[in-house]
């Protein structure tokens, strides 16, 4: 029997793009969001590489009409058909927490898809929307673990987003105040999320 063609191999993020977009240094108005998916197996999370990759968010310097990650990414997602009789663990890094809009569409979405759980670890706090705190604490009513990306999920996402295949040794290179700048959005989305409306 002869062998099927190679898998395809899965596209990896530029070095320089991650540490651009997903920087506390850098403020670029690019959303870059990592995904993988797990499902549940005999009690354990098996993860799924068919279902892991990067994308970004499309806007008017493309020449396209202005589209955020997350809403390209629900798109993807629907796409897969996931079995509604099976459990899903998604997994967001993504460079700017959701927008209220974004928020919106993602709580619509694991409502009519309770087979699905949601995580998202994000860089920084997209602050320039009005409402984006009531998102961000409808996402957790909802059931998503909402934090910040800390050291740790910055370097996960080098090794498994990030393309340095020419030195597979290469470490992640951490910028100046990483930890202090992440600990210190963990406390800000923390009081966020406790904060209750009136």
């Amino acid at each position: 029997m002869a062998a099927g063609p190679a898998p395809e191999a899965r596209p990896l993020m530029n070095k320089q793009t991650f540490l651009d977009n997903f920087s506390h240094l850098n403020y670029l108005n690019e959303t870059y969001l990592c995904y993988e998916v797990d499902r549940m197996q005999d009690d354990l999370w098996i993860p799924l590489d068919e279902y892991k990759g990067f994308l970004r968010n499309k806007g008017a310097d493309m020449g396209l009409e202005r589209r955020h990650a997350e809403l390209i990414f629900l798109e993807r997602m629907a796409s897969w058909n996931l079995d509604t009789e099976l459990r899903y663990r998604v997994t967001c890094f993504i460079s700017w927490s959701p927008c209220p809009d974004c928020a919106d569409e993602l709580v619509k979405f694991l409502r009519e898809n309770r087979h699905v759980n949601l995580r998202i670890f994000a860089a920084r706090i997209y602050e320039r929307f009005p409402g984006y705190d009531t998102g961000l604490r409808a996402l957790k009513a909802a059931g998503v673990k909402v934090t910040m990306m800390t050291f740790q999920e910055f370097e996960y996402c080098w090794k498994n987003f990030v393309d340095h295949q020419q030195d597979e040794d290469e470490s992640f290179p951490p910028w100046d105040n990483l930890v202090v700048r992440s600990e210190e959005l963990s406390q800000r989305l923390a009081g966020i999320l406790q904060n209750q409306e009136d």
